[in-house]
């Protein structure tokens, strides 16, 4: 049996746990020593938020150790993607011109955002959610509060939808900039609207959201988006695997 020498509290404060509707995400598990993830891994997955939860992710450092990866594969988890995490101060000024029209939920239908959103995520080069789109919508309104409906964002072109950002406060902070979802419908990519849509929406965040430095993150495979925070001054911070859990449970508490 494993000596236990870390006071879990302590580790516990050291990690970043995301709540949705049906989804637990566990995260800034790069401060914790292997020893220490292994020692977390099982308290974590005794607790009752977690055994109720269907959908279960932890993103660990891609170079933890096999134990750590063993352990997560006898609590059911497997290897979903891996993750590259970036970061920005957001400065004051910006040479922005106009960018792209955008409208949140208090000016569109639901309908409309969930469909051009749904779209937005097709032939994506990110590892695919296992959530269907009214679930993720359901996440979006538990994660976010309620002044969800101001992330909820679609860019149009020419009165054209080209794809949707959802910039918001990560929950739990008051400066951190995050976007909870951001992508180019499809027929509109590779024509450098990822990198002007992103950056108009990194102005949003330090403006309107008074976010003072902008945490990102997307699959190692997405090569666009990628590029896209390389071309709007984003930094990288850490590469971590991101492990998933799926059981047949409707509803995470």
């Amino acid at each position: 049996m494993l000596k236990k020498s870390h006071n879990i509290s302590d580790l516990m404060e050291r990690i970043h746990i995301v709540k949705g509707a049906n989804f637990v995400t566990i995260e800034n598990t790069k401060t914790l020593t292997n020893l220490e993830l292994l020692e977390l891994i099982p308290y974590m997955m005794d607790q009752s938020f977690i055994k109720k939860c269907g959908n279960v992710n932890i993103l660990v450092d891609r170079q933890c150790s096999k134990e750590v990866v063993s352990l997560l594969k006898e609590y059911e988890f497997t290897l979903h993607d891996e993750n590259v995490t970036v970061h920005k101060v957001l400065e004051e000024s910006s040479n922005l011109g106009e960018g792209f029209a955008l409208k949140d939920l208090h000016d569109i239908p639901l309908t409309e955002f969930k469909n051009v959103w749904e779209a937005s995520m097709k032939e994506s080069l990110n590892a695919p959610s296992s959530l269907h789109i009214d679930d993720q919508m359901r996440s979006v309104e538990v994660e976010l509060g309620p002044n969800y409906q101001s992330s909820c964002m679609i860019a149009y072109e020419n009165g054209a939808p080209i794809g949707v950002t959802m910039p918001h406060i990560e929950p739990g902070t008051v400066d951190e900039g995050r976007i909870f979802y951001f992508g180019i419908l499809p027929s509109e990519r590779g024509k450098g609207k990822s990198k002007l849509l992103h950056q108009q929406t990194l102005e949003i965040l330090k403006k309107e959201f008074n976010a003072s430095y902008y945490i990102g993150s997307t699959g190692h495979n997405n090569l666009p988006m990628l590029k896209t925070f390389q071309s709007n001054g984003c930094t990288l911070v850490e590469r971590n695997k991101v492990f998933k859990r799926k059981k047949r449970v409707s509803k995470c508490t």
